[in-house]
């Protein structure tokens, strides 16, 4: 490895560690001081990371993305469907489904092609739930919304993954110069997303086989590692979906090792240096010449989505017959929206790369919106809803 790529790492590093340190002073989450760092040393800006070095630590946002899709595991778990029920399943998808109509259906009626639309439409669904978390905690909430909430911002993400490997199929069919028959356009996204759940489960057996042969909790922590980069590995061999196949990987996992939670606090410990450098490079790849020409395609996506989350939280809860305060404060509580979405805006760049640039700019800048306004609706929803006690 060269030093100049060890020397970048380091930057990528320090940068996430200065800004987020600069951001607590104004009360934003670490993802918020990511990603305007990595803008600001990224070659739009400073220039500290030209864009051929963006481009050369693609390996970092590779390593990322399959943590990320890894930890969606926790939402997996039947026995958390067996406490909760399915209501908080059913209200992430009423409210994924119309963010990602919304958005697909603004985008087209502003006069956008349609695979472009579906796929930004698709990244609507994901919320994030590292934001929500944090002011849960921070101000010890409690009742129906709050239990709700970290049930719903969870599977969120999970139904994005979904949905995004349809909609790209689906954008990838639809550019095709190939002569393909209809029926063929319809199963090619199905049977995509079937292959990449099929060989995640598998690889989610075998690793909890391989598990009961290892008990020393750091080759169980070196096992997991090995298995989140052989799954994405595997899966990009296939060239079927890393994210989903992972995320089916670890669900597998999560449900048939008694464990699992154990093992997977183990990781914790190791990706936070990812992330942190996942996150910083994204910013980094925020191209700023190309905002001017994306304003009414970002203001779409920005304020559809925020309309699309609140009308199908309200809609679902009603048809759930879920408590008044659910039904009135999820929707905006579902307002923050970083890890995966920005996840998908990678994917983009490798699978429909004609759209990667608009995508990630959209994306990123929303996030940046999402980020900086989130935490405080989330904060004032559960004061709204009598979770949070007065004068906190």
């Amino acid at each position: 490895m060269e030093l100049g790529t060890l020397f970048n790492f380091a930057i990528l590093l320090f940068c996430g560690l200065i800004f987020a340190k600069i951001i607590r002073y104004f009360k934003l989450p670490d993802v918020t001081g990511y990603l305007i760092g990595g803008l600001i040393i990224g070659p739009s800006v400073l220039g500290l990371l030209s864009a051929d070095a963006v481009a050369g630590l693609s390996l970092v946002s590779a390593v990322a993305l399959g943590f990320i899709a890894f930890s969606l595991r926790r939402a997996l778990k039947l026995r958390s469907f067996q406490r909760v029920g399915m209501t908080p399943f059913l209200l992430s998808l009423f409210a994924s489904f119309v963010a990602v109509l919304f958005v697909t259906l603004g985008l087209v009626l502003s006069g956008q092609t349609l695979p472009f639309s579906l796929v930004l439409g698709a990244i609507a669904a994901a919320t994030a739930p590292a934001a929500t978390i944090m002011v849960i905690k921070q101000y010890r909430a409690k009742g129906p919304v709050t239990e709700t909430l970290l049930s719903v911002v969870a599977i969120d993400d999970a139904t994005a993954l979904i949905a995004f490997g349809i909609a790209v199929a689906v954008a990838q069919t639809l550019t095709s110069t190939a002569d393909v028959s209809l029926v063929l356009s319809i199963l090619k996204p199905v049977l995509e997303i079937a292959e990449a759940l099929l060989g995640g489960a598998l690889l989610g057996v075998l690793f909890t086989v391989m598990l009961r042969f290892f008990k020393v909790q750091s080759n169980r922590m070196v096992l997991a590692i090995a298995f989140v980069l052989v799954t994405s590995a595997v899966a990009n061999a296939l060239n079927i979906s890393a994210l989903l196949t992972t995320m089916a990987m670890g669900a597998v996992f999560a449900n048939l090792c008694k464990n699992s939670s154990e093992v997977m606090s183990l990781c914790d410990h190791v990706t936070p240096p990812v992330f942190m450098m996942f996150f910083v490079l994204s910013g980094a790849g925020l191209n700023l010449a190309i905002l001017p020409s994306i304003g009414v395609v970002g203001v779409i996506y920005v304020v559809l989505r925020v309309m699309g989350k609140m009308a199908g939280a309200w809609f679902g809860a009603t048809v759930m017959k879920a408590d008044h305060n659910v039904r009135r404060w999820l929707g905006p509580a579902l307002i923050p929206q970083a890890g995966v979405a920005i996840g998908l805006t990678v994917v983009a760049q490798q699978v429909v790369p004609q759209y990667a640039e608009v995508v990630r700019a959209v994306v990123l800048c929303g996030t940046l919106i999402y980020e900086l306004v989130g935490p405080g609706v989330a904060k004032w929803t559960l004061q709204k809803a009598g979770e949070i006690e007065p004068g906190q």
